[in-house]
């Protein structure tokens, strides 16, 4: 070997001693590089036919198109009596028209009297029109039948061979839903994406459709890591915190659309882990943990991921951005695997994260068009710093009256009392390390 004189000298006397060279550092991922990365790897779930309440929340992966009218028939939207219109001109209180009650139709009724000139049909709310009647009389326009002349609230008992009296005259066609007046055979009446949520799913039922094909909701299983966490409820003793990341996120991953399984907190202890991943992966589209992704001696996630099944696949990266440096994010379980992102264990470092990179998975795997959060322009009164080269996410209040935004606590990552009176999250750029009061900011809405 070389004395230390020469051994420093150049590089090439370095390596010529036989020395290692120094290990390169390890690469900082942007934020939209590791968005990009994450969402290159997943995308909507396989279709698969679902009754119809099943559905509620999924997606169409099919247009619909109505094979049949609705109304299939011509119906009366009113109590009343079935009536030819050329038998109520010129009627009046004082002048009535006086016709003979030929049958009554209930609704679900299939064999109908017919209307004759000077006749009329007594006619509940949604029973099919009798052939020969033009419209329908409301009950209040006629003495209903009481032989009083005058309107009444009500019908009375049905009498062979009554007569009724209408008071006003009726135009051709009032009160009648026409047969395909809401919808038309043959017309598309939903398109492939859209959400089904209640008003959807009558549509579907009213024209017919027991089950519809869907993109499935994601099944997301969520669980915190730690030996310090404890469940609400529970004492909290020394060195010990209640787990909330568990609670926000699987909130977080519902609202995004998903079915979330909360598993709770798991010790550090890689045993345990792997029982927990074994028990779990047979019900996941998608995994997401909190806590366990930094360098600590204890944070036993890295480590079960990197050997689980001798089928993991995670990388875990550093990326610029505050809060949330530490990420994690891969597959498990064999090919192709569950995809799995490993969130940090500070609640608003595990929240941040989610609605940045998880949300965005969710809405992707539900074959949504909006995966993301949408942005908006602000004027924010305070002034702003920022650590140089990574992008700060704050919490803030935007108030969409004025187009304003105001931080809302500080930049710790573990102020959730801060982060529940938010409702965006302020964004200053990687490149930028002030801000003076009343600069314009981009601001990620949370509650839309």
């Amino acid at each position: 070997m070389t004395g230390s004189t020469e051994h420093s000298t150049t590089p090439s006397a370095c390596c010529d001693a036989g020395a290692d060279p120094a290990p390169a550092a390890p690469r900082l991922w942007t934020v939209d590089e590791h968005l990009a990365d994450v969402l290159a790897s997943v995308g909507p779930l396989p279709a698969i036919e679902l009754r119809l309440l099943d559905a509620q929340g999924c997606r169409l992966d099919e247009d619909v198109v109505a094979d049949g009218d609705l109304p299939p028939f011509d119906n009366s939207s009113m109590d009343g009596y079935a009536v030819r219109t050329a038998d109520t001109e010129g009627a009046t209180d004082t002048y009535p028209s006086v016709l003979t009650v030929v049958g009554d139709i209930a609704a679900g009724a299939d064999e109908l009297p017919r209307v004759g000139p000077g006749q009329a049909a007594r006619i509940m709310t949604g029973a099919p029109l009798p052939p020969g009647a033009r419209a329908v009389a409301p009950v209040e326009w006629t003495d209903g039948g009481t032989g009083t002349g005058v309107a009444a609230a009500a019908m009375t008992a049905p009498v062979p061979d009554e007569e009724v009296r209408v008071l006003r005259p009726v135009a051709d066609g009032a009160h009648i839903r026409r047969r395909g007046s809401d919808v038309a055979a043959g017309t598309r009446v939903l398109e492939a994406g859209t959400r089904l949520g209640p008003a959807q799913l009558g549509l579907l039922a009213a024209i017919g459709r027991p089950t519809v094909k869907v993109r499935p909701r994601p099944r997301v299983v969520v669980l915190s890591t730690g030996s310090e966490l404890v469940q609400p409820g529970e004492p909290v003793g020394p060195g010990r915190i209640a787990d909330s990341n568990s609670f926000t996120l699987t909130a977080a991953a519902q609202e995004a659309g998903a079915i979330a399984y909360r598993v709770g907190a798991v010790p550090d202890d890689a045993d345990r882990l792997r029982a927990v991943l074994d028990e779990q992966l047979g019900r996941a589209d998608l995994i997401v943990t909190s806590g366990g992704v930094s360098v600590g001696a204890y944070d036993v996630v890295k480590e079960v991921f990197e050997t689980y099944g001798g089928a993991a696949d995670v990388d875990f990266r550093k990326l610029r951005m505050q809060p949330g440096k530490p990420q994690g994010f891969g597959r498990i379980g064999g090919a192709p695997g569950v995809p799995l992102l490993a969130l940090p264990g500070n609640p608003v470092s595990a929240y941040i994260s989610f609605e940045l990179f998880v949300r965005p998975v969710i809405r992707t795997m539900l074959g949504a068009a909006d995966v993301h959060r949408p942005v908006v322009r602000a004027l924010c009164p305070a002034a702003l710093r920022s650590p140089a080269g990574r992008r700060q996410f704050l919490r803030g209040r935007y108030s969409a009256a004025d187009g304003t935004v105001e931080p809302v606590g500080g930049a710790g990552s573990h102020l959730v009392g801060a982060l529940a009176r938010a409702n965006c999250l302020i964004t200053v750029p990687e490149d930028t390390t002030e801000l003076p009061a009343g600069s314009e900011v981009d601001v990620v809405l949370l509650d839309s």
